[in-house]
């Protein structure tokens, strides 16, 4: 049985990967929230030192954290020599190039979006842009709970960044995430966002490929954080074994 390490424990996702475990064929083997099952979340206990849980047993390191403790995380997992998986979102350039530098030395999985069913449709995006003609415009809608505080989200930048391999382009040169007041016609080869908040919603995304008189729209809805957590520990058994580099989901699902 694969043992795994939790970073972010007592967080949402943290709990949804510690939930997860039950039915993986893994066990947990360390956490970084003491007693994940019984604090409330307002008052945590003292967080274990993680390069100390690092070392400790344990195969593999999953991390639900935030972007400011990631370089934190992936020196406790080098010390220790363990691959991690990381699931945080929010990341920027600087936080890419951390990870490059960890994956020289121990096997490093980052997504965006972990579940199994948003990586097949970034795989399907991509085959859709590279087959329709630039008069085809994209638009990715995005709606996530109240509390979510990065926008767009990971996950329609992954959509995104698919649509823009698929045409051969850079994401950055194409992508249009504000529109307000007078902004003129649509250009050609745009890849727009739009964004939504409130309530508990999970996750939906939906791609449109629009043209005149008619559309293709691929989409997905998370009904819960479980997909997630249960990407992720899929993830992590499989990075088990794995030589030091960068891997993603498309690898683990064999896209």
């Amino acid at each position: 049985m694969t043992g795994i390490i939790i970073f972010g424990s007592a967080g949402r996702m943290g709990r949804a990967v510690y939930e997860a475990l039950v039915s993986s064929g893994a066990h947990l083997a360390g956490v970084d929230q003491p007693d994940i099952d019984n604090n409330p979340r307002r008052d945590p206990p003292p967080r274990v030192p993680l390069e100390q849980l690092a070392r400790g047993g344990g195969d593999v390191i999953i991390d639900f954290t935030s972007p400011d403790v990631l370089e934190e995380n992936l020196w406790a997992a080098q010390v220790a020599k363990k691959p991690i998986v990381i699931g945080t979102t929010g990341l920027t350039d600087s936080h890419h190039a951390m990870i490059d530098r960890a994956a020289r030395s121990i096997p490093v999985l980052w997504s965006a979006n972990m579940s199994m069913g948003v990586n097949l449709l970034a795989a399907l995006v991509k085959d859709a842009a590279s087959r329709l003609s630039v008069e085809w415009d994209i638009e990715i809608l995005e709606m996530h709970h109240r509390h979510k505080v990065d926008a767009p989200s990971g996950t329609a930048l992954m959509l995104g960044d698919a649509a823009a391999a698929g045409r051969g382009i850079d994401l950055d040169s194409a992508k249009v995430t504000v529109r307000d007041g007078i902004t003129g016609e649509r250009q050609y080869g745009d890849i727009g966002f739009a964004t939504l908040r409130g309530g508990s919603v999970a996750g939906d995304h939906q791609v449109i490929f629009a043209a005149e008189g008619e559309r293709l729209e691929l989409g997905h809805r998370a009904e819960g954080r479980v997909i997630f957590a249960r990407g992720a520990v899929r993830a992590a058994q499989w990075l088990v074994g794995k030589e030091p580099g960068r891997y993603t989901m498309a690898q683990v699902l064999g896209l």
